[in-house]
């Protein structure tokens, strides 16, 4: 239940209960020492209570043992509230809906003997079953793969020591800095409660309202409004773990350590436009592309890095390493990589392993132990919840694709759906049954041991200073990029900002991104015609001078090459077969693929006589599909694709997502029809022979000719 404070007078001009608090009001509210937001009952509003009726005096916090201590059991309001939102979902999951797996492998390049005991890092080239699940977060089971949003990579280790997931995102940071606000962060994203919409996208008021109200989400709101969250394939998006972790030795001693999946291929996301176009033509965008590249023997790869610190490094750093809102740049700790990751085999029931595998950030193993992070603490707890309802009983490790590979044993039994249970005599420890009839007994030189820590301090619920800058890194993010991917920040804060009614929400927005870069908040103001409104509070001063890293850049971290990549190839009859046999052969040696689409999917007959078969119709096979085209046609061919609406859009979208072009010379009255024959430029090449064709596949390395934006965007036009 919400509280509006102020006027009724909505920016409609409606009155009820949708109608804006006052403007003002949007920037008076109370924040605590970690900089989070308070709104406490007043004025005859509605007390926030439990399900039982209890009052809540702190509704931002989890009880900790200390400011930066451990979450306590005890927390019954924080318990409840995660208990209750575990379960809002019958039967898909409440976030991470869509997703698709594959099966693989994990081996070991380098060992880390020396400061973990984890069987898993010991010896070189030894390699462990995975398996990997690539999700949305927002969006239901139906919503199409290229929305705009965070992307899970959760991957499970079948270790000799029994089951280990990195429950990470393709973004190192998350939203909130403590669990007990994850119901909100997840209830905002989502639908609307009363309409049901919209799906699968933040652009709407109780996002941006939410998020505007929380100011430590505004490094993970560069994240999401960059192209990292349009992800031109899973297997060219990084992985982390987000949070701090320890590596534990043999005699106990700990390290710090956060974990990074590095893409063989580079990294490389689609433009806005393109996503949109292409959740229309292909919703299963994503999902063909690994199940494609894997059919073919094309195996997706990652390296592990991770970055290992010491308590020096934590206690100097400039930020906390327990929030989970902040990085550690990689020129500050390197990223060093341990090992590679590949995926090489395809799920043989999507329902069995996909749908039914149960990942948790609790699943550890010996020499893996956690922090105190909030945000880490509560998932711990949450996480083991959802897999009860979601997958029907405690027995959820029975199914195969969540059991370990190792042998395990123990005297938990019964409930539903039990599969196996503890045989003979003795169902309790401790027993006198003796070795062989008495059953698994505890050891504790092989046994999971967690890192000995003093309590924090008294038992509390507050927000640590040290968790109070909510801008430093998100002007560092920012900073970081070249300019054209802070375009697209800014045109992604503009146009989700435009879909927000509360014109006070727009406002609120603009007062955080002046702390983060003025440039921008210029940018997003005077896209959505609105004056800058007063600097948000700021908890504490932001640090202007953090240097850039290029770590964050997608453009400064894609591929040298193509390969990995598809050419969409349109063909009419009477193409030059010379021609097109000289740019496939030259796609297929640079280990790419090349898609033919045609006017009738049955193919083109080219000028030697030979029908060269269509993988696409051209009114299924729009340019959003490849990252690059070429366009090969005869004069006839040519003037029949000129009055097709399909082959016109084929050529103009991809000049307008600034796609390498390859065109031979009968296409120009194509070029004319779409309206870009007198815009060509560098990236748009000639092709007219086989070595037109290699040196064309040759500089497809950048993989978008980005100089051209300027003259296809109005807003890089006015910039």
């Amino acid at each position: 239940m919400a509280t509006h404070t102020g006027s009724n007078a909505s920016p409609t001009g409606k009155k009820g209960k949708d109608a804006a608090p006052d403007l003002s009001d949007s920037f008076q509210e109370e924040q605590g020492q970690g900089g989070e937001t308070h709104q406490t009952a007043q004025d005859g509003g509605a007390v926030l209570t439990t399900s039982q009726g209890v009052p809540v005096a702190d509704d931002q916090n989890s009880l900790k043992q200390g400011a930066r201590g451990p979450t306590l059991l005890e927390d019954f309001h924080f318990r409840e509230k995660i208990f209750h939102f575990d379960h809002e979902r019958i039967p898909e999951r409440v976030v991470h809906a869509r997703g698709y797996g594959a099966h693989g492998y994990f081996e070991l390049t380098e060992s880390l003997s020396d400061i973990t005991r984890a069987d898993i890092f010991q010896r070189v080239g030894e390699k462990t079953e995975a398996f990997v699940r690539f999700s949305t977060v927002a969006g239901s089971k139906g919503s199409p793969d290229v929305a705009r949003d965070v992307r899970g990579f959760a991957v499970k280790l079948y270790t000799k020591e029994g089951n280990w997931d990195i429950v990470g995102n393709n973004i190192p940071v998350f939203f909130i800095q403590d669990a007990i606000k994850f119901p909100d962060l997840i209830h905002a994203a989502k639908p609307a409660p009363d309409r049901g919409f919209p799906q699968a996208q933040t652009a709407h008021d109780n996002f941006w309202d939410f998020i505007s109200l929380s100011p430590e989400s505004m490094h993970m709101v560069m994240w999401i409004m960059s192209d990292r969250t349009i992800p031109r394939s899973f297997r060219m998006m990084e992985g982390f773990g987000v949070h701090t972790f320890r590596l534990v030795d043999a005699d106990g001693l700990s390290s710090y350590v956060k974990f990074h999946w590095k893409p063989k291929l580079g990294l490389q996301s689609v433009v806005w436009n393109e996503a949109v176009k292409l959740n229309g033509a292909d919703p299963d965008f994503h999902r063909r592309d690994l199940w494609d590249a894997i059919d073919a023997g094309d195996f997706p790869e990652w390296e592990l890095g991770v970055q290992i610190f010491d308590q020096e490094f934590a206690d100097n750093f400039d930020f906390d390493v327990l929030d989970a809102t902040k990085i550690i740049p990689e020129e500050l700790v390197p990223v060093r990589i341990v090992g590679r990751l590949v995926l090489d085999r395809l799920v043989d029931n999507f329902f069995a392993t996909t749908e039914q595998v149960a990942f948790c950030t609790q699943n550890i193993v010996p020499g893996i132990d956690f922090t105190n992070d909030p945000l880490l603490q509560g998932r711990n707890f949450s996480y083991l919840d959802t897999q009860l309802k979601r997958l029907g009983s405690p027995n959820f490790t029975h199914l195969p694709v969540n059991a370990p590979r190792c042998p395990f044993a123990h005297f938990q039994q019964d409930g539903h759906m039990a599969m196996h249970n503890p045989a003979g005599r003795a169902n309790y420890e401790p027993n006198s049954w003796g070795p062989s009839l008495g059953g698994p007994r505890e050891d504790p030189a092989r046994g999971f041991t967690s890192v000995a820590a003093t309590p924090d301090g008294d038992k509390l619920r507050i927000r640590p200073e040290s968790f109070a800058d909510h801008y430093s890194q998100a002007r560092q993010f920012y900073v970081s990029q070249t300019p054209i991917e802070q375009k697209h920040i800014g045109d992604a804060l503009v146009f989700e900002l435009s879909k927000v009614e509360r014109p006070d929400i727009r406002s609120r927005m603009l007062s955080h991104l002046m702390h983060i870069d003025d440039g921008l908040a210029d940018t997003v103001a005077n896209g959505l015609g609105l004056p800058l409104p007063e600097k948000a509070k700021a908890a504490v001063t932001p640090k202007a001078d953090l240097p850039p890293s290029d770590a964050l850049s997608i453009v400064k971290n894609g591929p040298d090459n193509f390969a990995g990549r598809k050419l969409g190839l349109l063909v009419s009859d009477g193409a030059d077969a010379a021609l097109v046999k000289a740019l496939m052969d030259a796609v297929k040696a640079a280990d790419a693929l090349c898609e033919v689409i045609a006017p009738k999917i049955g193919g083109a007959t080219l000028s030697d006589g030979t029908l060269l078969p269509a993988q696409q119709k051209i009114d299924g096979g729009p340019s959003v599909l490849y990252d690059a085209v070429a366009v090969i046609v005869s004069d006839e061919g040519a003037a029949l694709l000129s009055k097709d609406a399909p082959s016109k859009d084929f050529v103009a979208d991809a000049f307008a997502h600034c796609k390498f072009m390859g065109l031979s010379p009968e296409a120009k009255p194509l070029l004319v029809k779409a309206g870009i024959a007198e815009d060509l430029d560098d990236g748009c090449m000639g092709l007219q022979s086989a070595d037109d064709a290699k040196a064309f596949v040759a500089a497809l390395g950048p993989l978008r000719f980005w100089d051209r934006e300027s003259k296809v965007d109005l807003d890089a036009m006015t910039d």
